[in-house]
């Protein structure tokens, strides 16, 4: 039963990251900004578990770069791709990992973004030189850091605040090690 939970949970973190783009599509510097697709993978990782969240961290870009043309799928989406699943990755791993304080949310949270920006910087370096295109620090800073602030603050208030309302629902587990 937990294993079908976790699925289903999987399944409505990857539709949110296919349609939350949505409300930021029409301004893409905004969506760019926002980042509304890691919101939901940073979740699933807290709620379905490293494993699922590397999944879905995994496909949501892709899937959404087939299905919709957004974003494009090289180098933006496939460089999100391994963003995300570090992101689904990192959540659900440090989550088990850490006692299940409050404070220890953030942590989780903050070294997960931290993981991922630095897992989008060295597979974007790649790609945009295969590419014959320059990375330069300049252009991981911009991109990770500079560019991304509205959407870092976005996801440090909700994620938390998301994570601690599915807990006091009972959706995600309270105790150590994954057991409910």
């Amino acid at each position: 039963m937990r294993d079908v939970k976790k699925l289903v949970t999987a399944g409505v973190c990857m539709a949110l990251g296919l349609v939350l783009p949505f409300i930021t599509g029409q301004i893409p510097e905004i969506g760019r900004m926002l980042s509304p697709m890691h919101i939901p993978i940073l979740i699933c990782g807290y709620a379905a578990g490293p494993v699922y969240g590397l999944v879905v961290g995994a496909v949501t870009p892709l899937l959404r770069s087939l299905l919709f043309n957004m974003p494009t799928l090289m180098p933006r989406a496939v460089g999100m791709a391994f963003e995300l699943a570090t992101y689904g990755f990192c959540t659900g791993w440090l989550y088990r990992l850490l006692p299940r304080r409050r404070g220890f949310i953030y942590l989780s949270l903050i070294g997960a973004m931290l993981a991922g920006r630095a897992v989008w910087g060295l597979v974007s370096f790649v790609l945009y030189h295969i590419l014959g295109n320059p990375f330069t620090l300049e252009v991981f800073l911009a991109g990770a850091f500079l560019d991304a602030i509205p959407g870092i603050i976005c996801q440090l208030i909700l994620v938390p605040v998301i994570v601690l309302a599915l807990r006091k629902a009972g959706l995600i587990s309270t105790e150590q090690g994954g057991k409910k």
